[in-house]
């Protein structure tokens, strides 16, 4: 007796009996063979994973709501900095009408409001500058070339605490090379450098007028005299507390 083989593939699918049966009964019940209802089937599987219906639908709102509110408040936190900054600047300006009107708005007074704004800042911000400009009718110009010619004047933001080791001869030879170089680590900065938190700006000089205290840090308008490398840490570390 020949056995009868059963077919195991349909349009190039492997089916297994159960499947069979399945698509024997949707046939019957809807009056399609069963290669069309295959082919139809693998349609709507195709339409489903390209709408992304294969995901959680509220997980994924869920997710783009998440990414929607986390974009809304970085853009929150730039304006509330930008508002901050504004503050701030507007503070300052005040301050430095403050000075301005100390002097009565007197052009003669330049360098005097300068040298307030200098020690109360630690440095001459370019829009205090264009303040002075415009209240004093003095030329932007000529305020810069003022603010760059002294060097008592800062156009870029200086520490609190100003570190100047002297590299002059005297002090060269007793070791204020190594002096500066503790002064660096320490501070974690270069000559001409000033900490991120605006703390401490080091400078080298060549000369401070007291050779015979070599070698010298002055912090501020204090000086240190005849400072030994192990011991520059040391004096720096009294500021910060």
């Amino acid at each position: 007796m020949k056995r009868k083989r059963t077919k195991t593939h349909l349009v190039g699918l492997r089916v297994t009996e159960e499947q069979r049966a399945v698509l024997s009964k949707l046939q019957s019940e809807s009056n399609l063979s069963k290669t069309d209802i295959l082919l139809r089937g693998l349609e709507i599987i195709s339409e489903y994973y390209s709408l992304g219906l294969d995901r959680d639908p509220l997980s994924y709102e869920l997710r783009n709501l998440e990414k929607e509110a986390m974009r809304h408040t970085e853009a929150l936190k730039q304006i509330r900095k930008r508002e901050e900054s504004i503050r701030e600047m507007v503070q300052e300006l005040r301050n430095v009408d403050e000075i301005i009107d100390k002097y009565q708005c007197d052009k003669s007074a330049l360098i005097q409001i300068l040298l307030e704004i200098q020690d109360k800042k630690h440095w001459l911000p370019k829009h205090a500058l264009m303040w002075i400009s415009e209240r004093l009718k003095v030329p932007m110009i000529q305020i810069l070339h003022i603010a760059s010619f002294y060097k008592a004047f800062s156009l870029e933001p200086r520490g609190e605490h100003l570190v100047r080791v002297c590299l002059g001869t005297a002090c060269h030879v007793r070791g204020g090379q190594r002096v500066l170089e503790v002064a660096e680590r320490v501070l974690g900065i270069k000559a001409g450098e000033t900490t991120h938190d605006l703390k401490f700006t080091l400078e080298s000089v060549n000369c401070l007028g007291c050779c015979a205290l070599g070698p010298v840090i002055v912090v501020d308008d204090e000086y240190h005299g005849k400072v030994a490398p192990s011991k520059a840490g040391d004096i720096l570390a009294s500021y910060t507390r």
